[in-house]
């Protein structure tokens, strides 16, 4: 059994017991969270898609950290003007462990 959820604008593909890393969620670590933005349940041959979310379906995850990816450099340069400017961006994410899908 596996679910399509999104989450901070991006939508993933999870399963009981898997570990991914999504933008950061205002929770403690410890606390168990509950996404209800799902697009997608396949049970074995049954597939529920929503129109866009299931109203009776849920996953339930647990807060295992907080943290930041690793930075990422951006360059402006323009050609033949002495210009090049560098700046770097770190983004926050939150890592959940999904626990069940109902």
């Amino acid at each position: 059994m596996y679910a399509v959820i999104t989450s901070g604008g991006q939508q993933y593909r999870v399963e009981a017991g898997q570990i991914l890393k999504l933008a950061k969620i205002p929770a403690e670590v410890g606390k168990t969270i509950q996404i209800e933005k799902v697009l997608m349940l396949v049970d074995g041959d049954k597939i529920k898609v929503g129109k866009p979310y299931l109203t009776d379906t849920n996953v339930k995850a647990s807060v295992v950290s907080h943290g930041r990816h690793k930075k990422i450099r951006i360059i402006k340069f323009r050609r033949r003007k002495h210009h090049m400017k560098q700046m770097g961006h770190r983004q926050d994410y939150t890592e959940v462990k999904i626990t069940e899908i109902k």
